[in-house]
């Protein structure tokens, strides 16, 4: 099957994974380490690309780049082949050190950058090599905290400022963020829609705009509206659309928020269209898309929207 194009314009925003060939290490010492956000740092000022997050592992990097004139495409041609160059060199070796397809999945930075920032950051806990986000080196983590920011090569200042407008208070609201249990799955941060992009469907509408390379787009039928989706978890629930958009944590007001969001999804509606009709914001609807399977109260609910509208 032949590859897929990748999707490139300016603005772009891409979580990059790119391995070792072979899954060999990449990175055999601290000095490599260094040399590869040196060569990161060059690259940057030549590109002028926004690096948002990274974390170096053993035999692969994950990275958050903003594009700017320049495509992904020749920033991480230039990136690799430097470090290739220096690399083999070093150990006295030859041939490819890369895998040769890079991952780079195209995604909304609006909704995704927090949470993959935070997924990021995490990496090296989840792999059990640092028992904290802290004790690990080798990751943006620290230009978050105020440690460590070598030669300004972290654009922090766009994610604190969603934190807080206060430099102190934003690092320290970070901490709490990164201290909340509450992440991205794995099979969140690599779904995907044509293999390619992650975002809702007006993301998708926006990225053809700019550039329309064959994507499917596996639209839902909106069958219900979110209207008619709430007046039936009213009825089921017995409560208000009032107390549904409250900020009541009652044990069955909670589930029917979750009921109601993963009813409205099953219909093809959208994260942004649910927070608006909620009255809440994004993340909270994220949050509820989220958690322990409840499919048997959602089919419950679908049912009950097919004998009852």
């Amino acid at each position: 099957m032949a590859r897929k194009p990748r999707i490139e314009y300016e603005g772009a925003f891409y979580h990059v994974i790119t391995r070792g060939n072979q899954r060999q290490k990449i990175f055999k010492d601290p000095a490599d380490y260094q040399q590869f956000l040196q060569v990161l740092t060059t690259d940057k000022t030549r590109y002028a690309f926004h690096l948002y997050a990274y974390v170096l592992m053993g035999n692969h990097v994950h990275l958050l780049i903003e594009t700017t004139s320049t495509p992904l495409s020749k920033i991480l041609q230039g990136v690799n082949q430097s470090y290739t160059l220096y690399f083999n060199r070093r150990y006295k070796m030859i041939g490819h050190l890369f895998q040769g397809r890079y991952k780079a999945i195209l995604c909304d930075r609006d909704a995704y950058l927090l949470g993959l920032l935070k997924y990021i950051h995490a990496n090296p806990v989840r792999a059990r090599i640092a028992e904290t986000t802290d004790a690990y080196r080798w990751s943006s983590h620290h230009a978050y905290t105020g440690k460590n920011n070598p030669l300004g090569l972290i654009d922090a200042d766009h994610v604190l400022r969603m934190f807080s407008e206060n430099r102190s208070r934003a690092r320290r609201q970070y901490r709490v963020f990164m201290s909340d249990e509450a992440t991205l799955r794995r099979e969140e941060v690599y779904a995907t829609i044509d293999q390619r992009l992650q975002g809702d469907e007006e993301f998708v509408d926006r990225v053809l705009t700019i550039h329309d390379h064959g994507i499917k787009k596996e639209r839902k039928k909106k069958e219900y509206s979110l209207q008619a989706i709430g007046r039936t978890i009213e009825k089921r629930y017995q409560i208000t659309l009032d107390q549904l958009r409250s900020p009541g944590k009652e044990r069955n007001i909670m589930m029917a928020r979750r009921v109601f969001t993963l009813t409205a999804k099953e219909y093809g509606c959208q994260g942004k269209e649910m927070a608006n009709y909620l009255e809440k914001d994004p993340a909270s609807v994220s949050r509820y898309l989220r958690g322990e399977d409840i499919g048997t109260e959602v089919g419950k609910v679908i049912r009950q929207l097919g004998v009852g509208q």
